[in-house]
């Protein structure tokens, strides 16, 4: 969805409340756990190794409570952290004169020893139709941040401007690396 004013805390409770019972915008739900990503999508795959090892439980504690989307420049709604899979969100993001508005859900969590993260789906009024995973992953001495997705552009209007929409998409993607750094 894009707006050209931020929408109000209402609407965006009510964008919530619409997105509660609303499919995935996509069939190939969890893929990006399986790193099998499915044809017919732009495909992502970013790492930065982070830190040190020992930083591992702050780094995936900063993930799960959404700070390298909010140190993109991304507003989470409800920005609390990440508890269990089936949440909805809503990610706001201003970008020159209009708001994008992108609805989501946590398709699964992971919660492993040396490994932590979560991945989220589209939902209908996101401006793509995919999934993108956010990992924390513990390496010998080393932590690394592991960022996978497939994406296809969801309207006619995303379709159209798909250079613009993937140089954001890469852009973004970038700055998330860079925050939890």
């Amino acid at each position: 969805m894009f707006r050209l004013r931020r929408p109000s805390d209402e609407e965006c409770e009510r964008l919530l409340t619409d997105t509660a019972r609303a499919d995935l915008s996509y069939p190939e739900v969890g893929a990006t756990r399986s790193g099998q990503l499915p044809s017919g999508y732009h495909h992502d795959r970013r790492s930065l190794t982070i830190g040190p090892a020992s930083l591992f439980d702050a780094k995936a504690e900063s993930l799960l409570r959404w700070r390298a989307h909010l140190g993109a420049g991304v507003t989470v709604i409800p920005g609390d952290s990440i508890t269990s899979s089936g949440s909805n969100h809503l990610a706001l993001i201003k970008l020159a004169v209009i708001w994008i508005v992108a609805p989501v859900r946590i398709v699964y969590l992971i919660e492993e020893p040396d490994r932590r993260g979560f991945a989220y789906g589209t939902l209908s009024g996101h401006p793509e139709s995919g999934e993108e995973a956010f990992v924390i992953e513990r390496h010998g001495d080393r932590t690394e941040f592991h960022i996978t997705a497939f994406s296809k552009p969801a309207n006619l209007l995303v379709r159209v401007g798909s250079p613009v929409s993937r140089a954001i998409q890469s852009a973004t993607t970038r700055r998330y690396l860079q925050a939890l750094k």
